[in-house]
Formats: C-alpha cells, sequence, structure tokens
C-alpha cells in the first residue's frame, strides 16, 4: 500500500492526495477519510490488488481525487489501522473514569445498611417510592440550577433528542408531576446522579453519586410539611450514629430582602446568592472580594450584607430580624420570617428545636428554592473545653421550591413543594472510615446454614438437602465439588461468619437424621429431618 501510495504520487504530483478504490466501488465517495468499507489490504487477493494497480495507469480523471493535507496521510492511515490495536493494548490502563469508583462486597454490605436505614425512616413517615430515567431532555434540566449548569454532563445525540444526565432527583420529580397532573404526592426516591464538577474522593464527593430523596408535594397550610422534613432529617442522622449535628436553617425571601435593603440590583440576586453559599468553605473577606472584584457589586453594598450573613442563632434571632429598621421594611423577608418564626414552634414541638440553628450565611445555591431552605451538618468534638465544634461537612440538605412544577406545566400551573436529600456518599465515606479506624470485620454475605458432607458420592444428597432449605425460605449454601473435604468446608463457613452446618453422610442417611453444628461452638446434634428447618429456624431466632 505504501509503495502504491509513493508510486501514484510521484507520477502524478499536482493532483495532491487520492482515493484508489475504483469509482465502480459503491463505497467510494471521492474522499480517502469516508472509504472506510475498504478491506485491509493486507487481505486483498490478487484481482483486486490488480485493480488497485490498474488505477495507477489510469488518466487523473478517472481518478476518485480525495481531500486530506499530505500525499503520506493514506499511507501513516493505513500503517496506523494494523499497529493501533497492538499500541492501545500496550498503552492501555484499566482504571474507573475520574469521580467514579467500583464498590466491594464489603462496601456495598455497609452500603445497603445506610441506605435501607434512610428509606425505613422515609416509609415510617408515609412515602410512596418512585423512580425516574437517569436521563431527562436537555431543555427539562436547563435553566434551573444557575451556576450549577455548566456541571451537568450532556449526552452526545443519538436519535433526534438532546439528552442530559439527571442532576439530581429534584427536577425530574417535578417534571413527573407536571407530566402527569398529580397535585399531592408524599414520595421517596433513591438514585444516582452526575455532575461534572472536581471531585474529592476523601469528603465523598464524586462525579457519579447516590441520593436519597423525600419530597412532599400539594398545598398545605404553612411549615408543616416543612417541619416534618427537619424531623426526618434528625431521625435519619440519629439512628446513623455519626456523632453530634446541626441543621442550619435560613428563607430565600429573607436572603433576597437582604439584597433589597442592600441595595443590589434585583439582576445580580442570583450572582450574589451564589457567592454567599460558599461561605462554608470560603472566608467572608474571600466571598466579599468575589461579589465585588468577579461580580461587579459596590463594597459598600458587600459590606451592608456581611453584616446579615455573618449572623447565626435560634428563634431569638427570628425576633432580633423583626426588629432590624431595614429588613422589617421589606415585605418577603417579613413573609419569610413570619414562616421561621412558625418553624420554630413546631420544631419545638417535636422536641428537635435545640438541633436547629437559624443562619443567615445559608443560601442554598440552586434556583428553583423559594421558602425556607436548610443544610445538614456533622460537627466534629472540639479539642479543648473551651473551642467551638468544628463544622466537617454538610450530610443532608433540601427546602420550599414552590415554583418549579409551574416551569414545566404548559398553563404555568404551580404546586408546592419541599423536600430534603441525603448525602449517601458523604455519610458512607464517614463510616467506613470509622469502621476501618475500629476494625470492624463486615459479612458479605446472610447465608445462615451450609450443606457439608465427609464423604464422597454425596453431591445428590446434599442437593435434595439444600433444595429443602432454600424452599423452607433459608438462606443456604453448598460447595460447588462432588467430592469437597469436610475441613475445607468448615473452614468456609468460618471464614465467612455462616452461624449453622448440616451434614450428611452414609451414617446418618441411614439413622434418618441430619448433624446440624454450630460453627462458633462446634457442638454437634443429631436431629430428625423432617424437624431440621424447625430447629435450625429457632436457632436463628435465638441468636
Amino acid at each position: 500500500m505504501v509503495l502504491g501510495v509513493r508510486l501514484y504520487s510521484a507520477l502524478y504530483p499536482s493532483w495532491g492526495p487520492v482515493c484508489l478504490l475504483p469509482r465502480s466501488f459503491a463505497s467510494c465517495s471521492g474522499n480517502p477519510a469516508s472509504c472506510c468499507t475498504m478491506p485491509r489490504l493486507g487481505l486483498l487477493h490478487g484481482r483486486a490488488w490488480a485493480v488497485l494497480f490498474g488505477q495507477l495507469r489510469r488518466p487523473p480523471g478517472a481518478v476518485c481525487i480525495g481531500a486530506v493535507h499530505s500525499h503520506s496521510q493514506v499511507a501513516e492511515a493505513a500503517l496506523a489501522t494494523q499497529l493501533k490495536p497492538h499500541q492501545e493494548k500496550s498503552n492501555f490502563i484499566i482504571k474507573t473514569p475520574k469521580g467514579t469508583r467500583d464498590l466491594s462486597p464489603q462496601q456495598m454490605v455497609v452500603r445497603e445498611k445506610i441506605i435501607d436505614m434512610v428509606v425505613s425512616c422515609f416509609k415510617r413517615h408515609g412515602a410512596k417510592g418512585l423512580d425516574t430515567p437517569a436521563f431527562e431532555l436537555k431543555e427539562m434540566l436547563t435553566e434551573k440550577y444557575g451556576e450549577d449548569s455548566g456541571l451537568i454532563y450532556d449526552l452526545k445525540d443519538q436519535g433526534g433528542e438532546l439528552l442530559s444526565l439527571r442532576y439530581d432527583l429534584t427536577v425530574p420529580f417535578a417534571r413527573y408531576l407536571a407530566m402527569n397532573k398529580v397535585k399531592k404526592m408524599k414520595r421517596y426516591h433513591v438514585g444516582n446522579v452526575w455532575r461534572r464538577e472536581s471531585p474529592t474522593i476523601v469528603q465523598g464527593r464524586y462525579r457519579e453519586f447516590c441520593q436519597c430523596d423525600f419530597d412532599i408535594a400539594g398545598q398545605f397550610d404553612p411549615m408543616i410539611p416543612d417541619a416534618e422534613c427537619l424531623k426526618i432529617m434528625c431521625e435519619i442522622l440519629s439512628g446513623l450514629q455519626l456523632g453530634d449535628f446541626l441543621i442550619k436553617v435560613n428563607d430565600r425571601r429573607i436572603l433576597d430582602g437582604i439584597f433589597a435593603v442592600c441595595g443590589v440590583p434585583e439582576s445580580k440576586f442570583h450572582a450574589i446568592c451564589s457567592s454567599v453559599d460558599k461561605l462554608d468553605k470560603m472566608s467572608w473577606k474571600d466571598v466579599r472580594h468575589e461579589m465585588v472584584a468577579k461580580k461587579g457589586l459596590a463594597a459598600e453594598i458587600a459590606d451592608r450584607i456581611g453584616d446579615y450573613v455573618q449572623c447565626h442563632g435560634g428563634v431569638s434571632l427570628v425576633e432580633q430580624m423583626f426588629q432590624d429598621p431595614r429588613l422589617s421594611q421589606n415585605k418577603q423577608a417579613l413573609e419569610g420570617l413570619g414562616d421561621l418564626k412558625l418553624l420554630f414552634e413546631y420544631l419545638t414541638l417535636f422536641g428537635i428545636a435545640e438541633k436547629i440553628s437559624f443562619d443567615l450565611s445559608l443560601a442554598r445555591g440552586l434556583d428553583y428554592y423559594t421558602g425556607v431552605i436548610y443544610e445538614a451538618v456533622l460537627l466534629q468534638p472540639p479539642a479543648h473545653a473551651e473551642e467551638e465544634p468544628l463544622n466537617v461537612g454538610s450530610v443532608a440538605a433540601g427546602g420550599r421550591y414552590d415554583g418549579l412544577v409551574g416551569m414545566f406545566d404548559p398553563k404555568g400551573h404551580k404546586v408546592p413543594c419541599v423536600g430534603l436529600s441525603i448525602g449517601v456518599e458523604r455519610i458512607f465515606s464517614i463510616v467506613e472510615q470509622r469502621m476501618k479506624t475500629f476494625g470492624e470485620n463486615i459479612r458479605t454475605t446472610e447465608t445462615q446454614v451450609f450443606v457439608a458432607t465427609p464423604q464422597k458420592n454425596f453431591l445428590q444428597e446434599r442437593l435434595k438437602l439444600i433444595a429443602e432449605l432454600w424452599d423452607a425460605g433459608l438462606k443456604a449454601e453448598l460447595m460447588y465439588k462432588n467430592n469437597p473435604k469436610l475441613l475445607t468446608q468448615l473452614h468456609y463457613c468460618e471464614n465467612m461468619g455462616i452461624p449453622l452446618v448440616v451434614i450428611i453422610g452414609e451414617q446418618e442417611l441411614k439413622e434418618g437424621v441430619i448433624k446440624l453444628r454450630s460453627v462458633a461452638s462446634r457442638e454437634e446434634v443429631a436431629i430428625t429431618r423432617e424437624n431440621l428447618v424447625a430447629e435450625i429456624q429457632k436457632r436463628l431466632s435465638e441468636s
């Protein structure tokens, strides 16, 4: 092939690069790059070679002229085609994509326990399960996340639809409500979401991660559903025993009111809100610099905002804000403060008010929030008694979004919603680290009983026996060998943490009994076959 191309180029240098397929070939388009149906030259038959070199002797008009940049590109492409598989194989690195990970069987056990506890709490509060596609129409997700819209994963067009991977579970839920004209619903949803942000593996921040959401949709009296969401947060975080935690609460109407009375142009509300949302990661000095230098806010306005957003406290701070000479003149802020005051009353009745902090720095940068917003953080115990607890990260968040469903409805009909999301990855990282610290062993299976034999040629009896156990609903295993050694079978049970072993051999078969062995104590008793299942169930219930 290389020889043919060089010869052709030498004979007709002014023609440029060419396609060497005859024009009679249906696949020839005139562009060498598009003649991809041509077989590898090394496999051409003698007749095909004759046709190919026949082209070299034809006048220029009979040859398909291509549009590549150099005479040697065709030859290089042919050579690369032959070498590429070998080169790729030697340079190929087996790894997961950035910001993702595999989960081992041990990790899956921990993760499933966390999710089971979260979902059981959701169900305890009357939620129904729901699932939505992993990807949505791109237009469904645009203009819902503010500055974070740039983190959405767009998919390559595969059939006339522009698609994106879901960024969270909230927007798909709102789309579901609007599409199905649902006016009331209490639902939970567990699923993966994707964000194109810089991953921080140590802190449990990934590009692909699991969320557990609980939402209440419908028109109800103020703050009752909101208070229940905060109660659910407290129940889950207390049940997981992650340590001390605090739930920060604010209201987007109060924030908008603060921006208005401080002199922020309305067109900059979302941008400045996004800056305030970074106060949990950046100092006020850095946030102020971003507002002024990057977002064009006047320095004096930024300073007035700083007087507010650095305040935090309890219900007493709500009362204090009611008396603020500037904020008390703003209608939006007064509505938000009134709802927060009512919310604290309900939280007191739920017995969780001491876990809640009214924090004016909490912004929740997502554009769809319209009212109360909240975020749960774990508190690291202080090194010294006089120090304040340290914030070690957000593990749950949520808020009210009364206008999101209306954005999908053709007539703009709104369905008020409030909800929360549990950060499974962050919680999982904390629990996993704790288990490593204390050296806890994790069983990766739930097998309750193992079917063993001390003798050869007993596979059929073992299969019949394990079928009886499976049919009775017991979790049972056996070794996939015709004649396994008894010691090997018992060692497997000890390593896997299987509590019971049933042993069948010639003697047991003659006497119509089965030996039941406790792996921990190594005690064995003979049980009649008809009583075996009942005895196993009894022992399992006592353990």
